[in-house]
């Protein structure tokens, strides 16, 4: 009788809990004190979309802004057109492929030359030969031209030397003279995002400190006090982002010292270090370099070519061991020694001081992704149930080139600018799925 009784308890209790259940309501759709019936895209190539060492239509598709403007969508925002190639030109400038792994699993990649959006090539007088790329005269929300400085923004030939940017020009190759600033903010919108910046050290970074220079810290300073002003000359709301940190990305943290060594040693144990042709001090303008042996400070480029390492090459002293010698060191191109490591991180450093102060100063949201990318490289990311991290093609967020992000780095990239949007303005604008989109593509 006992037993019956709990049944008929349970069963009540069952049917109290139904009908107490609670209801989940989604939340009114919030714009808060921003208007996203506008929103373009201000910056380089990580706003272009480019991955895997080039610009391609499905780069193009997954870059942050267009998933940034596909979740504000869902609380009313407006349409966000990209520049893309066609579908018959979907290659674009190439890219690189991933096909496999070698017996030491290092990875095997070849270049994408079909499809592509290549129109022809022009020489400039006074700068050299330019690829351009198929035109596009469509409308624009995202105006990402790789390659582009915010040192270019106001240089009117600009539109002639950059063939992503002159693609998007309505003049022939080498008669442009359209500012990107003046560009950009030709028709008129209501929200921007702006990432401009990071090829102000990136190119310096990856030249190893000699192919390329820092853009001056004042210069920096005045140019970007130029563009947010633009930007917001009619009180539009916006987000911007500091510029990472360079040793924060695999490009960097790939082929190390410590990985060539132990690789040589494996046939040749006698060999005690790796030698490379170093700065001399963290002046900046200091050109004085000399041999020394490699550390774990030193940062050896991606694209560093290790079956060098050992071949003979004519010397001072003779034919000698390419990088195991103080007569043979690893040329300056390969190496962004810790000296030049230093020098960038100072530069990096004045330049986030800027894009914050200039940002408080307009009441605009920042996206800080020199502390989360640095934050992921030391402690990894989970989100939606995805583990990444910063290293090289198993961590899931940069794509083959170490540089720039695969379309799950990039859906993670537009949530950190949908965060820093939320909080700043009050909108509720819906995080992306992360784990919807795909990282390095496996062969």
């Amino acid at each position: 009788m006992n037993k019956f009784k709990n049944i008929f308890i349970l069963a009540a209790g069952i049917l109290s809990f139904a009908a107490c259940k609670p209801e989940f309501k989604t939340p009114a759709p919030n714009t808060g004190a921003a208007n996203f019936s506008r929103y373009i895209a201000v910056g380089n190539s990580l706003t272009a979309g480019y991955a895997d060492g080039g610009l391609y239509l499905e780069g193009q598709q997954n870059s942050y802004p267009s998933i940034i403007g596909k979740q504000m969508q869902q609380i009313g925002g407006g349409a966000f057109t990209q520049p893309l190639f066609t579908d018959a030109q979907s290659n674009g400038s190439g890219y690189i492929k991933l096909t496999g792994f070698d017996a030491n699993g290092s990875p095997i990649t070849a270049n994408v030359t079909d499809k592509l959006a290549i129109r022809g090539f022009v020489t400039i007088p006074g700068f050299g030969d330019v690829t351009t790329y198929t035109k596009y005269s469509g409308d624009i929300n995202n105006y990402g031209v790789p390659g582009i400085k915010l040192l270019n923004i106001t240089y009117a030939p600009y539109g002639n030397l950059n063939g992503y940017y002159e693609r998007l020009l309505p003049g022939a190759a080498g008669t442009n003279s359209t500012t990107y600033l003046d560009f950009v903010t030709a028709k008129s919108f209501t929200f921007f995002s702006n990432w401009l910046g990071n090829n102000d050290a990136l190119g310096y970074a990856t030249s190893g400190g000699v192919g390329d220079v820092l853009t001056d810290k004042a210069t920096f300073a005045s140019l970007y006090t130029l563009l947010i002003s633009r930007l917001t000359a009619n009180n539009q709301k916006g987000v911007v982002a500091t510029i990472p940190d360079v040793t924060a990305i695999p490009y960097f943290n790939t082929v190390t010292p410590a990985l060539i060594l132990a690789t040589v040693q494996k046939s040749s144990p006698s060999v005690q270090a790796i030698y490379i042709n170093a700065k001399s001090n963290n002046d900046n303008s200091n050109t004085t370099y000399a041999a020394r042996p490699a550390t774990a400070n030193d940062l050896i480029v991606l694209t560093f070519p290790t079956s060098k390492i050992g071949t003979l090459v004519s010397t001072v002293a003779g034919m000698l061991p390419y990088g195991l010698t103080p007569y043979s060191p690893i040329e300056n191109q390969y190496v962004l020694d810790n000296n030049e490591v230093a020098i960038t991180k100072d530069f990096v450093i004045s330049y986030n001081t800027t894009i914050k102060a200039v940002a408080a100063s307009k009441g605009i949201a920042v996206n800080d992704m020199y502390t989360f990318l640095n934050n992921i490289k030391a402690n990894g990311l989970v989100v939606d149930g995805v583990s990444l991290s910063s290293n090289y093609i198993t961590g899931g967020l940069f794509s083959l080139d170490g540089v720039h992000l695969t379309p799950r780095g990039y859906a993670v990239v537009a949530n950190q600018f949908i965060k820093a949007i939320n909080t700043q303005y009050g909108s509720n604008i819906p995080l992306a799925n992360v784990a919807s989109y795909r990282s390095v593509k496996f062969p």
